[in-house]
C-alpha cells in the first residue's frame, strides 16, 4: 500500500489527482492539504511513500515548503506539481531536493510514471527539464542574469512581471511592503537594471 501526500491549493485539482492516484493505485492512502503550513505539519506527524506538491500555494511558497520538508524527512521524496514551465522552476525545484517536476498540464500522462520512478528511489527528468539541467551544466547559464536570483527573488520577479502591485505581492506572500521593495532593489541590482 503507497501513503501519498497532496498538497495544492485547488479543491479541484487535488480531486483530479486523487481520482487519477486512486485509478491507478486502488489501495493507496490519498491525503490532501491545501497550503505549505499544513503539507509541514502533516509529513511531520505521518509517514508517507511520496509528496505531490504545488509551487503556488497561499502564504509560503511550494518551493520555501519543500526546502523545510528537506531539513524535517531528507529521505522523503517530493515530486512539485505546477503550472510554471521547467525553464521557470523545474532546476529550482530539483536543486532544492525536489524528486521531479511536472507541468500540471502533462499530469495525467507523465504523474503514474513519474511516481513509479520516484518511489522506485529514481527521480523523475522529462525531456524538458533535462534539456534546462544540461544547459545550466554548460556555459550559457553564466550569461543568464535571473538565473542569479535567489528563489524568493525570482518568485518576486515573475509577480513583478504578472503586473502585480507591492501590495498584492506583500499579501499574497505574507511579507511587509517594505520587504517587497527591498527584494526589488536586490533584483535590479542583479539584473543590472
Amino acid at each position: 500500500m503507497i501513503r501519498i501526500l497532496l498538497a495544492d491549493d485547488h479543491a479541484i485539482v487535488r480531486r483530479g489527482l486523487k481520482q487519477i492516484l486512486t485509478d491507478e493505485y486502488p489501495s493507496a492512502v490519498v491525503e490532501e492539504v491545501n497550503d505549505a503550513e499544513s503539507l509541514l505539519k502533516k509529513v511531520m506527524l505521518g509517514e508517507w511513500d511520496i509528496v505531490i506538491s504545488d509551487l503556488s500555494m497561499p502564504g509560503r511558497s511550494g518551493l520555501d515548503a519543500l526546502k523545510d520538508l528537506k531539513k524535517i524527512k531528507p529521505n522523503l521524496p517530493v515530486l512539485i506539481l505546477s503550472m510554471f514551465t521547467e525553464e521557470q522552476y523545474g532546476l529550482r525545484a530539483i536543486k532544492a531536493g525536489a524528486s521531479g517536476y511536472l507541468k500540471k498540464v502533462s499530469a495525467p500522462t507523465e504523474m503514474v510514471t513519474a511516481i513509479r520512478k520516484i518511489v522506485g528511489g529514481g527521480k523523475y527528468i522529462n525531456q524538458p527539464l533535462a534539456e534546462k539541467l544540461a544547459e545550466d551544466i554548460g556555459e550559457r547559464s553564466n550569461s543568464i542574469l535571473h538565473e542569479k536570483l535567489s528563489d524568493r527573488e525570482y518568485q518576486i520577479m515573475c509577480l513583478i512581471a504578472a503586473g502585480k502591485t507591492t501590495e498584492e505581492i506583500a499579501n499574497d506572500l505574507s511579507i511587509s511592503n517594505q520587504t517587497v521593495y527591498t527584494y526589488r532593489n536586490r533584483i535590479l541590482e542583479k539584473m543590472n537594471m
